[in-house]
């Protein structure tokens, strides 16, 4: 991690602000993902995204691995084979699925709800680490999982959750609901990789892999034409998805784990469904009702519960975005 020494903003307040700054960031991703989606297929869309994610990331790998000495230290970075397995689940999860559902699902839901609904991963981690792994859930944290696995009934049901059972959800909630799903994966496998590598290049060399899944279906579903006829919004939007909101946040948040620790720094995370939604309002012109604020109380009060005490093996991990 020698090359996410922080640059600017050294230490102090700086290290708050950069914070901040990583959950505004990842908040707009919600925001410049709904305007992709409008215009480009889930998966050339995706494709995108991380091609430049991978391109960003990977400089930044060589730049840590020239600075960190050593045996490797002048060669180009190479993932070991020890780690394929692990990096081809983050892959298949965090980076395949996840954004094949996340941009499927912003082409049908707005910005804010859909973030609010996934700010609930914590919880559903939590819910598997309890029934799979038999870990102990106590009192509050069983309420915390309960509160806010309602709370995303109310957002998914506009305030009624009696109707997801009488009418159902829409295929817009289905897919994001999905993106809860493949996170908690990406979560939860993540956690051996992580402890046999650093951060950056775990995620990396998942970003890596997941672009090349990606880019057959990309292919087939459109991934040429929609290149040729994207207009300098669109770019400038996937731009910011892969080297913005994945590349540079990514190094600050790190920043913020290194002066604070995992555990401090990944508080700020509550912040990213109240950006997504302020943006949204501010940018898309989403409204903001009873139930979307209600819910969202209530995912995030859930979360808040079901993670306490915090555990080292989730809490450096990067939000979903």
């Amino acid at each position: 991690m020698n090359g996410l020494r922080p640059g600017f903003f050294q230490g102090g307040a700086g290290i708050y602000i950069k914070l901040v700054a990583v959950m505004a960031l990842w908040g707009a991703t919600w925001v410049s993902a709904r305007v992709v989606a409008q215009s480009m297929s889930p998966f050339p869309a995706a494709f995108l995204r991380f091609f430049f994610a991978s391109l960003f990331l990977y400089v930044l790998l060589c730049r840590a691995t020239a600075q960190g000495g050593g045996a490797d230290s002048g060669r180009w970075p190479r993932l070991p084979r020890r780690l394929l397995p692990g990096v081809a689940f983050l892959a298949l999860t965090g980076v395949f699925l996840y954004n094949a559902l996340f941009f499927s699902g912003m082409a049908r839901m707005e910005a804010g709800r859909a973030a609010m609904i996934v700010a609930c991963v914590p919880s559903a981690v939590a819910l598997y680490s309890g029934l799979v792994l038999r870990r102990p859930t106590g009192l509050v944290k069983g309420l915390g999982i309960v509160l806010s696995l309602f709370g995303v009934s109310v957002l998914l049901s506009g305030g009624n959750p009696l109707t997801l059972i009488t009418h159902g959800a829409d295929p817009g909630d289905l897919y994001i609901l999905g993106c809860v799903v493949t996170w908690a994966a990406y979560t939860i496998g993540g956690g051996s990789v992580m402890r046999q590598s650093t951060p950056l290049a775990a995620v990396t060399w998942s970003c890596i892999l997941g672009c090349a899944l990606l880019l057959p279906v990309a292919l087939a579903t459109g991934l040429a034409e929609q290149v040729v006829r994207a207009g300098w919004i669109i770019w400038a939007n996937l731009v910011f998805l892969g080297v913005g909101a994945t590349g540079l946040a990514f190094t600050w948040y790190y920043d913020g784990i290194l002066a604070l620790g995992a555990p401090r720094a990944s508080v700020f995370i509550n912040l990213v469904p109240v950006f997504a939604t302020l943006l949204g309002t501010l940018i898309l012109g989403e409204g903001v009702g009873l139930p979307l604020v209600v819910g969202g109380v209530m995912v995030l009060t859930g979360v808040v519960l079901a993670n306490r005490p915090a555990k080292p093996a989730n809490s450096g991990r990067p939000a979903a975005c």
